[in-house]
């Protein structure tokens, strides 16, 4: 009885101590703020910031449109591009080339 006792005090701590160092490493990979998740997280923002690039260029593909709509100088030729394109109309002595939708003129 007193070599089990003796054992068992030699390696309880030793084992509690693996037993703590396991579950923090565990967590510390695969945890809610592990390396795992951190990568994840890199990739998620690395996509956003790509959204967010394509998101400006659309903006501002629309705000160069607009800026020739409003204000002191109007650009007539994109003002009736618009109003044809939305009101589906042609003079009669113009010619309609279509286009796909993967190719938009606007």
């Amino acid at each position: 009885m007193r070599f089990l006792k003796r054992v068992f005090n030699a390696l309880a701590l030793p084992v509690l101590f693996s037993a703590v160092s396991g579950y923090f490493v565990w967590h510390a990979m695969h945890g809610e703020r592990g390396l795992i998740a951190r990568a994840e997280r890199l990739n998620d923002i690395a996509a956003a910031r790509r959204d967010l690039a394509e998101a400006e260029r659309e903006r501002d593909q629309i705000e160069r449109r607009v800026v020739g709509l409003r204000g002191e100088r109007l650009d007539r030729d994109q003002l009736d591009e618009r109003a044809r394109s939305l009101l589906n109309m042609v003079g009669r002595d113009e010619v309609v080339v279509p286009y796909g939708p993967e190719r938009r003129l606007y």
